[in-house]
């Protein structure tokens, strides 16, 4: 547990450090943010906002986690695991922004383009977490105090959940600080959980991210100096499902991750309804904190609701798992 203390302040210097030299980077090279058209009113003042911030919290994580990792007992190859699959990840997401960038609007890459990269990257990390001695196709039922062979099905199974929550935490980067807030306390959750299970290699990688959201939640949190952009959503998605599928975890997910999972489902909610009635709408704009946003309630106060809620969650999985 020392080592993911300390990792969490290296990682939080780096990351105030990396900030501090990105930012001006980023608006020399005019590395804007393209806000979509139909986005709220109040977001079209953030058009131009610095991207492609997450590498501050990817950057911190990797040099404060390895450092720290590595001096950890047990669990090294799930730390590269972990961080592998994340910066495979990132890279979908860098490749995104930039073709952002270069063509000057809010459409990267297509859907389909995305959905053929993750799933590939999602299937090899599933084989190998399969095969894995340390890992192996049980995952815990949290509550039950049981666990559950998925046998071959493990591999696509888990492969959905990577994909899905991936995709999830870049859906919820929507707001000022938003997907930062919720990130460190579920990375928070995730490195305890480690220390617990005597992962302490992979519980200071954890703590590094922790550290690395609060170094970046002073250029994040609103009013925004710079957005993660989907090279920081997509490190961030990648890095809580590894976490989650490496600890045999992936069930609570569904409790830390809520607010990741909610900006899905609202999304296909309001797609699916949208297509049936012929143009009617279940929310005001999708995913889901839009919603509440154009309900009136300021964007500072979600990502406040979002973290409270989210913690309360974390605590509730904690009773179901070692309760």
């Amino acid at each position: 547990m020392r080592n993911t203390i300390l990792a969490v302040f290296l990682a939080f210097g780096c990351g105030l450090l990396l900030g501090r030299i990105l930012l001006p980077v980023l608006h020399k090279l005019k590395f804007g943010q393209n806000i979509y058209e139909l986005a709220p009113d109040s977001h079209k003042k953030k058009q131009g906002t610095p991207t492609m911030g997450g590498l501050v919290i990817a950057g911190a994580a990797l040099v404060s986690g390895c450092i720290f990792g590595f001096l950890s007992e047990g669990s090294r190859g799930k730390l590269v695991a972990m961080f592998v699959l994340a910066l495979a990840n990132m890279g979908i997401g860098f490749a995104d922004d930039m073709t952002k960038i270069r063509h000057k609007e809010n459409q990267g890459l297509t859907a389909k383009q995305k959905l053929v990269i993750q799933t590939a990257v999602a299937l090899a990390f599933s084989l190998y977490c399969y095969f894995s001695p340390q890992v192996g196709s049980s995952i815990q039922i949290p509550f039950l105090r049981t666990e559950l062979n998925l046998g071959i099905f493990y591999i696509p199974i888990t492969a959905f959940i990577i994909v899905g929550t991936t995709n999830s935490a870049n859906l919820l980067d929507g707001l000022d600080g938003l997907l930062t807030s919720v990130s460190y306390v579920d990375f928070a959750f995730f490195s305890i959980l480690a220390g617990m299970l005597g992962e302490s290699a992979l519980g200071a990688g954890c703590g590094a991210i922790v550290g690395g959201c609060f170094a970046f939640l002073f250029y994040n949190a609103y009013p925004a100096r710079m957005f993660m952009g989907d090279t920081g959503s997509m490190f961030l998605g990648g890095a809580v499902s590894a976490a989650a599928v490496l600890m045999r975890q992936p069930l609570v997910l569904l409790l830390v991750a809520f607010w990741m999972m909610m900006s899905s489902l609202s999304d296909l909610i309001q797609f699916s309804y949208f297509r049936m009635t012929h143009g009617k709408r279940i929310f005001k704009m999708a995913p889901i904190h839009h919603h509440f946003e154009l309900c009136g309630i300021h964007e500072s106060k979600i990502v406040v609701i979002y973290t409270v809620t989210t913690i309360l969650l974390s605590l509730l999985a904690f009773m179901g798992i070692v309760g």
